[in-house]
């Protein structure tokens, strides 16, 4: 594997054959606050693209072969099978063609953060002036910014995903270089698998959870935790058209690219800086509240403040949906080794101890009756009516933890 790897290497300076791995991706929509890329800055992304689809496709999946050699001898020594991602590490931590395959990642994160950073800084100024001209009287949605906003230490203390200045960074008044980074940079991370707006999670909560539990129901009030530039929120206002819709971040660079964004795209929402955990809300103020991946970017002891916020901001009878990837519990040894890479290597430090968490748990004892919780398995593409439920664990899936006060 380790000769693969480096002929792997050598051939991308010389190819074309990566460009081609990027073409059969469905391209991002250009919307008004999309940074724009001249033909070396979108040459150089695609190349880190279609190494990372290459590495994914190619070389991950012969990691499984080298532990299936090395498990038995940790069976002949436990005379069982590794019962967990920790066990399994055991066996893989000082394998060769692991760290290669870990480098490769890890790099390719890296090159991929700075290869969109320098689109942007490229045309920052002429972001933060499409920003500006945005703020008009006539607009949509709202933006709520708080200069005295103390933020998370949690997230002040690791650039999360290796993202620099992670969500909170900013470079000065009306800025929105982190949200121009994390719009781009994220389509490129998942290889447009969310779709042209970025938007599959909340796509897929809506119509593969929402929507065939409770086809009638009209929330008249929605809030987004976590909303980051709006990828999810968004489909929001499509599906409930008569619904005030919120969301909340807190990233103030985040939050004005979010709001630009929405607003280029004619969308109304109410965006402001708020931490999750202890919003300003007034008590029973929404009928629906959801968060998409966000969980796993927080601490147990924040994650349960959240959870008790939801309980208080919710009115009798409204939903809370948070969906995730799955939990521990529901991965086999192997795969739970796999995802947890991400913790060791790839600046997401609650990455596993979230997946280790008893939600449903967390739920009750922030005040949702144990019937009233509902842990659920969806797919990750949105389907036709019918044709959504998904297995837990499987690939391809959601979780999604579901609770009505």
């Amino acid at each position: 594997m380790l000769q693969e790897i480096a002929a792997i290497a050598k051939k991308s300076l010389i190819s074309n054959q990566w460009v081609d791995w990027y073409g059969a991706m469905t391209q991002q929509f250009q919307h008004a606050m999309l940074p724009q890329t001249t033909h070396d800055e979108l040459a150089r992304q695609k190349f880190v693209n279609s190494l990372q689809a290459y590495i994914g496709s190619q070389v991950s999946p012969k990691l499984q072969g080298i532990y299936e050699r090395a498990k038995p001898q940790f069976e002949q020594q436990h005379q069982r099978p590794p019962h967990d991602r920790h066990e399994v590490r055991q066996l893989m931590q000082d394998n060769p063609d692991y760290h290669w395959w870990g480098a490769l990642r890890r790099t390719t994160q890296e090159v991929m953060w700075e290869s969109v950073m320098t689109s942007v800084d490229r045309q920052l100024a002429e972001l933060n002036s499409r920003y500006t001209q945005l703020q008009h009287p006539h607009r949509l949605g709202s933006l709520t910014l708080h200069p005295d906003f103390e933020l998370p230490a949690y997230q002040r203390a690791v650039d999360i995903h290796c993202m620099p200045g992670s969500y909170h960074h900013e470079l000065g008044n009306d800025d929105v270089a982190a949200g121009a980074v994390y719009d781009r940079g994220v389509y490129l991370y998942v290889q447009g698998r969310l779709g042209p707006l970025n938007d599959g999670l909340g796509q897929a909560l809506i119509h593969n959870y929402l929507k065939p539990n409770d086809p009638d129901w009209q929330p008249i009030r929605i809030l987004d935790l976590g909303c980051s530039v709006g990828h999810s929120t968004l489909p929001y206002v499509d599906a409930y058209p008569n619904a005030e819709v919120h969301a909340i971040d807190v990233g103030a660079s985040l939050l004005r690219y979010a709001h630009a964004r929405a607003e280029a795209l004619g969308k109304r929402v109410h965006f402001a800086q708020q931490n999750a955990e202890q919003t300003d809300f007034a008590d029973a103020s929404f009928d629906l509240i959801v968060s998409h991946i966000l969980l796993h970017e927080m601490p147990g002891f924040a994650i349960q403040n959240v959870m008790k916020e939801c309980h208080r901001l919710l009115k009798p009878g409204g939903l809370m949906a948070h969906l995730e990837a799955s939990l521990y519990k529901h991965m086999d040894p192997f795969r739970a080794f796999l995802f947890d890479w991400e913790t060791a290597n790839n600046n997401e430090p609650f990455w596993s101890a979230m997946r280790d968490l008893d939600l449903e748990a967390i739920a009750t004892d922030a005040g949702f009756a144990t019937e009233r919780i509902t842990p659920t398995a969806i797919s990750a593409i949105v389907q036709p009516a019918g044709q959504a439920k998904q297995g837990f664990g499987s690939r391809g899936s959601w979780y999604v933890l579901a609770a009505r006060k």
